[in-house]
């Protein structure tokens, strides 16, 4: 075979709206199953037409021009795909810009009989645009979540590409004009909305043959948002099967959405690919050459994601029933999960020992860092501590190590920080609300971790305000602070409440003297003695310090 058979050019292109989307139309342009699903949350459809409006650039789009056939979604949003028109001429595959070019297609494309309900999965490709409110810089692009007509000034955006439904738009705006505005002004807003979609120039990047290899290759190392292809995509593409099978990108999606509907919440695609790669026996699952690993592991993949399946899943009852991580979110390392999926995978059924031995494990790696900018070899070398702890040899809790000091703000972000929280809610399992009613802590954590702690001293330029201790999961009336509600507990009550919440007696006094920095400290003194206690049934150190708060996970 000549060596520039499987040479790649690269053809830059600038192109209309409707240039773009007309193939899609017509079954020329295609999404390969390899990619991931539709994941954009409706805000950022909005955001994306009113980057549109503005000549905001929204990044290139890249396409491979093949001859070669892979298996393709059937439907872009939720609009189905006609099949490739021509057999004997080559078909275009998105390698970058599925969510974009989902988001244009499925809402100016959208036919007028199309689906309308209060349901998300429909109301979400109904996109307008409000005509009439003035350009303060706020987005003006809104969803109708109904099923009843919107009102008449809201343009629909599958008009906008369409001149007989534009001219529909217009005529029953003038019949029958919203109260108080002016029809021909509004239509006239219209027109240069409409304009700007239909001109809006979009930068498309067109890789011409090679195969699949160099398309991903060219991927990783340019796309959009110049950031590298992830691995896991990466793999998945290079893994890929024209049998229809499902692909690697899919399984994990599969996956996390499997845990997810346990009630332990989304936890890291990535954790879950390497994984897999542990599974089926790699070592190194960080840094490798990609096109390297994926040659070694294709055959491996059907049994390895199999087998991932099963043991993820006793991974997170083990998380959750036996280290008391109430959710995902808080898992204060991707390792620790991709290491315990291991653990289990090479022993489904856990001695009470090895249980113990793995607490002590979470724990320890939890409050000390140990995983913070892990290496390829420490990983490695993790992976191997454990499959052969799975046979009962030797133990994986690292020796010589210290808990990092009590963390100085509340950044979840931090693993110190959520690996806190974890034992804050072990240790206080049972809060009472003011009026001594049971808080649903991890419910209400579950909603939104960050605002589930609440401040209690809002004090501007307090310098121990963004301490942990200054935060509590408490709910309050409208228009009452946490701070307000704390002073004004019944008597009777209080202590109980206030007990559930770790608050000692001596720190609510402060706060009621209107001493907001001693509350705090004090708070924090109590808290922090009680966590190095628990720390010290796992033989670790703890730090008596406060420190920096380490900002060391996404």
């Amino acid at each position: 075979m000549a060596a520039d058979e499987h040479k790649i050019f690269v053809k830059p292109e600038i192109l209309l709206m409707e240039d773009v989307l007309t193939p899609l139309a017509e079954g020329e342009l295609r999404v390969p199953r390899y990619q991931r699903p539709f994941v954009w949350r409706p805000q950022q459809i909005l955001d994306l037409f009113d980057s549109i409006e503005r000549g905001y650039p929204i990044g290139s789009l890249l396409f491979w021009d093949t001859y070669e056939e892979y298996a393709t979604f059937d439907s872009i949003g939720d609009l189905p795909m006609p099949p490739p028109p021509h057999q004997d001429r080559p078909v275009s595959y998105v390698l970058d810009g599925h969510q974009r070019l989902s988001a244009l297609y499925a809402t100016l494309q959208r036919p007028a009989d199309a689906r309308r309900s209060s349901a998300q999965h429909d109301w979400m490709w109904w996109t307008y645009r409000v005509l009439g409110e003035a350009d303060d810089g706020l987005n003006r692009y809104r969803h109708w979540k109904s099923a009843d007509s919107p009102p008449k000034n809201y343009l629909p955006l599958r008009a906008t590409l369409r001149t007989r439904d534009f001219l529909a738009f217009s005529r029953d705006l003038i019949g029958d004009p919203p109260h108080g505005m002016d029809p021909d002004r509004l239509i006239r807003e219209a027109e240069v909305v409409a304009q700007r979609i239909k001109s809006y120039r979009i930068a498309v990047v067109r890789l011409v043959g090679g195969d699949l290899t160099d398309a991903v290759e060219v991927f990783s190392r340019v796309n959009s948002t110049g950031q590298a292809m992830r691995p896991s995509q990466m793999v998945s593409a290079l893994t890929y099967r024209k049998d229809g099978q499902q692909s690697l990108a899919e399984r994990l999606d599969a996956m996390v959405e499997q845990v997810a509907d346990t009630g332990f919440g989304e936890i890291s695609t990535d954790a879950v690919f390497r994984a897999v790669l542990a599974v089926a026996g790699e070592d190194n699952v960080q840094e490798v050459r990609w096109e390297v690993l994926a040659r070694r592991v294709q055959d491996k993949l059907e049994e390895a994601t199999k087998d991932t399946e099963r043991a993820l899943l006793r991974t997170v009852v083990c998380l959750r029933d036996t280290m008391g991580v109430p959710l995902a979110r808080l898992i204060p390392y991707d390792a620790q999960l991709m290491l315990l999926t291991t653990f289990f995978h090479h022993c489904p059924e856990p001695s009470s020992g090895q249980f113990e031995e793995l607490t002590r494990w979470f724990w320890v790696t939890s409050w000390s860092g140990f995983f913070a900018g892990a290496n390829t070899t420490q990983i490695k070398q993790a992976i191997q501590q454990m499959r052969r702890f799975a046979q009962e040899k030797g133990s994986v809790t690292p020796p010589g190590v210290q808990a990092r000091p009590f963390p100085d703000r509340f950044d979840l972000r931090s693993a110190r920080v959520r690996a806190f929280i974890i034992w804050e809610l072990k240790e206080f399992p049972e809060r009472l609300g003011p009026d001594g009613s049971i808080l649903r802590a991890v419910d209400i954590l579950a909603q939104g971790a960050t605002t589930a702690y609440r401040h209690v001293v809002s004090k501007r330029g307090l310098a121990t305000a963004s301490s942990p201790a200054n935060r509590l999961i408490m709910t309050t009336q409208p228009g009452i602070s946490v701070r307000g509600t704390l002073l004004a507990l019944p008597a009777g009550i209080r202590d109980r409440i206030l007990a559930s919440h770790g608050i000692p007696e001596e720190a609510m006094g402060q706060l009621a003297a209107g001493d907001d920095e001693g509350f705090i400290e004090t708070r924090r003194s109590f808290l922090a003695e009680r966590e190095r206690a628990f720390m010290t049934r796992f033989e670790l150190t703890g730090n008596p310090s406060v420190g920096e708060t380490d900002i060391d996970t996404d």
